[in-house]
């Protein structure tokens, strides 16, 4: 698998790196070990931050420019790790969807970057593109219906709109039955190193999902 970086993403965003992680996932409900994780770093994420101070993190922040830069308003039209810190600092936690999504919002918000969470076998074609939603493109965002995604970095397959750093498409979002993961590290500027992130990550796959076939790259 190819990610291509269209021109005007690189030329908003001149550091862009992108890690993607493809792997074959035994995904389950539930992980009590997994939860405890991610209560003890939301812990720490509420005792550190402020909600005023969540976008100042260098990976929300880059992204939030990002946006501005590409005319989207990032107060309207939130990055989805800042969405979950605010959750968090607001003491409503984040939400428990299955092991495989909750490892993502795990790597989510102690790195800072948004992450884009795939069910490889719904993509179609053998490379993703990044580029800018248009005016025509229809994206049904995941548990929020039809998401005006014009001016939004976006991932695109062969057919259309998969993810962007808002919100991941329901045409190829991760379910219980999903075998094959598909996972794209948006790292805008950097907070935690991507090479390190995309360890924590690989660790946390084959703890939490028994991860195997590993296909690692960075674009």
């Amino acid at each position: 698998m190819k990610i291509i970086i269209e021109d005007r993403i690189k030329e908003a965003c001149p550091d862009v790196r992108i890690g993607l992680i493809r792997a074959k996932v035994v995904n389950s409900e539930f992980s009590e070990e997994l939860n405890k994780e991610i209560e003890s770093l939301s812990e720490k994420i509420k005792s550190s931050y402020e909600l005023l101070w969540i976008n100042k993190r260098p990976a929300i922040a880059a992204t939030r420019q990002l946006y501005t830069k590409l005319g989207k308003d990032p107060n309207r039209y939130r990055v989805s790790s800042e969405a979950l810190c605010r959750r968090i600092v607001k003491g409503m936690g984040i939400y428990q969807i299955n092991v495989l999504v909750d490892l993502i919002n795990l790597i989510s918000i102690g790195s800072g970057y948004a992450i884009g969470g795939f069910d490889a076998d719904k993509i179609q074609g053998d490379s993703v593109t990044l580029s800018v939603g248009t005016a025509d493109d229809k994206f049904e965002g995941i548990g929020r219906g039809i998401l005006n995604v014009e001016g939004l970095p976006l991932y695109r397959d062969a057919i259309g709109g998969i993810g962007s750093p808002t919100s991941d498409e329901e045409r190829t979002k991760i379910e219980l039955k999903t075998t094959h993961l598909q996972m794209q590290i948006n790292a805008f500027d950097e907070e935690m190193p991507l090479e390190d992130t995309i360890e924590w990550s690989v660790s946390l796959l084959k703890k939490y999902v028994c991860a195997t076939d590993f296909e690692i790259e960075i674009f």
